[in-house]
Order: structure tokens, then sequence, then C-alpha cells
């Protein structure tokens, strides 16, 4: 009697670690930030938020439904894009845009290239993006703390005599995107991921490392640079997405430094003060190269020899 083999796509080794578990973990990570973010900007941060996360889990369904495929919005990656495309908004975004970007990410962005772990760009980042270029006086309105008032410029965008103390920015008091302003929190969240073996440390070491090293080789100022945009929320929540970034150790340090490079270029010489989203998405690009180019060659290999 033969044995049926059915054929799947990596990985092949079996772990206690789950999708489910993995996104968790995510979510918990995200949360004190978010949070965070709903008490600066008030009760419509916590609707956009609700809004975006529903969105991405209400398409995923409808998607596998209308296709007949099996449902897989129980292993919350979808909470996870939704949350994390929120936590990218202003504050004030209208809910229709929000709608429109969660449909971008879940449908366009994963479903059709196959779902979780066949994307080739993160789906929040691309979401964003598609917002920013579709709507870019919305996106680029922020609000200050409390008040609900627009902010005349985000400490990125502000001239060197206006711009808040590091220790302001590092906690978050100051305008920006809903889960981007505290770095002090997303750092907790990355520290809890990085104890947790959830993602790997390289990769935003090497992302805001770079970043800082050459704003501080060129003269800028490093402390509002890293701490007034969404640097951390990038570097620790979006650069680590494991379809998405390199799957060896080389490869996985070259995106980071390239991550943090064109982030510089692009705040620095691009007409939009932010570029973390653009250098991320660039680099989701590279991966396969990237990953080729840096793969170990297997213990005994030989290189076949090419026919004359």
């Amino acid at each position: 009697m033969k044995e049926m083999l059915s054929v799947t796509s990596s990985p092949h080794i079996r772990h206690i670690d789950t999708t489910r578990g993995i996104m968790g973990d995510v979510i918990i990570a995200l949360c004190p930030a978010a949070v965070y973010g709903c008490i600066l900007f008030g009760w419509y941060a916590a609707v956009l938020l609700a809004v975006c996360i529903l969105s991405c889990v209400g398409a995923e369904y409808l998607w596998n439904l209308l296709l007949k495929k099996p449902q897989t919005v129980g292993d919350l990656s979808a909470v996870v894009t939704g949350l994390l495309l929120g936590m990218n908004l202003p504050a004030k975004l209208p809910v229709w845009m929000a709608v429109i970007g969660s449909v971008v990410a879940i449908i366009v962005v994963k479903q059709m290239f196959g779902g979780i772990g066949h994307n080739f760009v993160n789906p929040a980042i691309a979401a964003r993006i598609v917002l920013m270029v579709s709507f870019p006086s919305f996106m680029t309105k922020f609000y200050e703390p409390f008040s609900g008032v627009v902010a005349s410029a985000t400490p990125l965008a502000a001239t060197a005599d206006v711009v808040p103390s590091v220790r302001y920015l590092f906690f978050g008091m100051h305008s920006g995107c809903i889960g981007e302003t505290s770095a002090f929190l997303l750092l907790l969240g990355g520290l809890y991921l990085i104890l947790r073996r959830v993602i790997n440390p390289f990769v935003p070491i090497c992302f805001i490392g770079a970043f800082a090293l050459i704003t501080w080789a060129t003269g800028g100022n490093v402390g509002t640079q890293l701490f007034s945009g969404g640097l951390f929320l990038g570097a620790i929540f979006m650069a680590t997405d494991y379809t998405t970034s390199p799957s060896t150790p080389i490869g996985t340090i070259l995106f980071g430094i390239g991550c943090g490079l064109l982030t510089f270029v692009i705040r620095r010489f691009g007409s939009l003060p932010e570029g973390v989203s653009y250098s991320i998405i660039l680099m989701n690009i590279l991966v396969p190269h990237i990953d080729r180019l840096t793969a170990f060659k297997p213990f005994g290999a030989k290189e076949v020899a090419k026919n004359e």
C-alpha cells in the first residue's frame, strides 16, 4: 500500500510555537503604545484602531468565504495587520479611508499573493503608502496631544528652534501617528518580543544603529531624528516581519542596515520628513536577492561543472 505524501511550503520543522501564539505576543507588545496613543489623541483614535482591526478581519473572512478557502482569521495575523495599520495613521483620519487601507492590506497585498507567508511586502506598510499617495492632505495632518488642535508641524518637520527636548520626545508627548509617539513604550514592547524570541534583535538594532550613526556622522540631531517619527514602530514591529525579512544571519544584518541608510536618505533629501515606510518596503522587495547572495553553501557541497 502506497503512502500518500503531502507537499507543503516550508518550514517543515515542528515547533511548539504557533502562528496564533506569535501573533498574540505581537498584539501584547503593541498594546501599551496603542493604548497610550488613544489616551493622547482621544476616543476617535480608539475608534480608528477598532475600525482597522475589524475591517482587516472582515476582509480576510469574506475573502476566504467567497473563494471557499479554509478560514484563517483565527491565526490573528489580520488583527496584527489592522492594529499596525491603525497605529500608523493620523488620529483623525476619516473612517472610510481607514477601511480602504485595511482592504488593500488584506486583499491586495496579502491574499492575492497567496495569504500569510506569501506576501512579498509588509501589508500594513503597503496600505499606509497607498493611503499616503491617495490622500496626502489627510495623511499628513497631525494633532496635538489632549487638545485635538491641528499641529503646526510634527517634530520631524519642525524648525530647530522649536523642537521639543529629547526626553519629551522619548516618552511621546508630541504630535504624530496614533502608535508611533512613545519610543519608550515601543522599546518595552520590542524587549518583550526579544525575550519571547519572537523577533530577531539584529534587525531593529542594525536599522536604528545605522540610522543613528549616519545621522551623527553628517551632523544631524540624533535624538530628534530617532524619537520623533515612526522609526521605532517600523524597526521593531514591521521590519521584523518573518515573511518579508531575510532568513540568513548576514542577510538580516544587511537588511537592517539598508533600512537605516534608506530612511536617512529619504528624510534628508526627500520632500517628506518621514521615510521609514518607504525604506522598509524597498528593502522588502530586495529580500529574495539578499537571501540568495547570503545563503550558506551546504557542508560538503560542490559546484556542478559547467559543460563547455
